[in-house]
């Protein structure tokens, strides 16, 4: 009962999407298609969907890795839809970089680089992908693909893989920012959050303040901050008083006393509630190698193993000192459901599974699975 009328309303879902498309034959394309990424398919590339069609697989291959058209206005209408039905006013925008394990040297953007996804330095591409996150559900709304310098300054292989001659190197941070400005407006949200490799930044979390944005932005556990509210050593009575030393934000977690942690109930889980601990100061932090100017709050959470030991999670966050604990507690679990959102996209919706080199091919599939995606969750939340 709940599949019964699927495809029609399917058909209905995309037509704000494909409008921008400009020809009939293109409109049918994306149907086709988005129709193949929420489809039982176990490899979702265009060989595949194609044959799903009883088609020729060149034609759909062509719509996606050659033919030129803008894919920017389905995303557009995906952060209109997104923030229309789940928004609220204290939702959550997450940034989060996601890598795509990749053979050879051809495909646009791949090197040798952090994978997280296997864990360790490989060969992969890799994208920051911007999130919506708000009680009602959770989504992917966009994402940039991060162009390496070596690419950006290679001619020859720019050429080759279609890189448009105004794409100029952008760090990822850079291309969250632009995420941010494009979207922003459309999706009500009360916070920006993001894991470490956002958060270590210092001069991102600078950006996001002097845009009047909110943050709660993981960092790793080597990040220097100094206590402010520690008391200052015994000044001997010559040369500048001295203050708190900088400490490695895991060892500053080390020397806390039992009751500096409260508990925190998150949601409910299978066993009971979910309860995380929770302590926070105020600090300066130290990152890229410079003192910050700005004071901020540090929050580590951390939750019991299995095994008994704990796992320690560091953020930063520039919010008033009176914010709740369990306001942190929520903005922070709301990170880790946008990872849920880029294994709906990779399992459910062929976000992974392209076989295109080009910029151009990349980008349409990418913005056809995140249309794609999006259906899955409006058909879950129907069920």
């Amino acid at each position: 009962a709940v599949l019964r009328g699927m495809l029609p309303r399917l058909e209905r879902f995309l037509e704000p999407f494909v409008a921008s498309l400009e020809t009939a034959e293109r409109r049918c394309h994306a149907h086709h298609y988005v129709g193949g990424l929420v489809s039982d398919l176990r490899r979702k590339n265009a060989e595949g969907i194609a044959y799903l069609h009883d088609q020729e697989r060149q034609g759909l291959q062509k719509f996606v890795g050659q033919v030129p058209w803008e894919e920017r206005p389905l995303l557009t209408e995906l952060a209109r839809q997104v923030g229309a039905e789940l928004g609220e006013a204290d939702g959550v925008l997450v940034l989060d970089p996601s890598a795509f394990p990749k053979k050879g040297t051809a495909s646009v953007g791949v090197q040798r680089q952090w994978c997280g996804r296997l864990g360790k330095l490989d060969n992969c591409q890799v994208a920051v992908y911007l999130g919506y996150a708000s009680r009602v559900e959770h989504a992917l709304v966009d994402c940039r693909l991060y162009l390496p310098k070596e690419w950006a300054r290679d001619e020859q292989r720019r050429a080759q893989a279609g890189v448009p001659k105004a794409v100029r190197f952008r760090t990822r941070h850079e291309l969250a920012l632009r995420m941010l400005e494009e979207h922003g407006a459309v999706l009500p949200h009360a916070w920006v959050a993001g894991d470490d490799e956002m958060g270590r930044c210092g001069w991102f979390r600078r950006q996001l303040r002097r845009r009047g944005e909110q943050y709660l932005l993981a960092v790793p556990g080597n990040t220097s901050v100094r206590d402010l509210t520690a008391p200052d050593p015994p000044y001997t009575g010559h040369g500048r008083r001295p203050r708190a030393p900088f400490v490695r934000v895991d060892r500053w977690c080390a020397a806390l006393a039992a009751e500096a942690w409260q508990t925190i109930e998150v949601r409910d889980g299978e066993k009971g509630p979910l309860e995380v601990q929770v302590s926070r100061t105020l600090v300066q932090a130290r990152t890229d190698g410079k003192a910050s100017a700005e004071a901020e709050l540090l929050v580590v959470f951390r939750e019991r193993q299995g095994d008994g030991s704990w796992k320690h999670d560091y953020l930063l966050a520039n919010a008033p000192l009176a914010t709740p604990l369990a306001e942190f507690a929520r903005v922070f679990k709301a990170e880790h459901r946008i990872e849920e959102s880029l294994q709906r996209a990779k399992s459910e919706a062929g976000l992974a599974d392209y076989q295109v080199r080009t910029w151009e091919g990349w980008h349409h599939h990418q913005a056809l699975a995140l249309v794609a995606t999006w259906f899955l969750t409006q058909e879950t939340r129907r069920g």
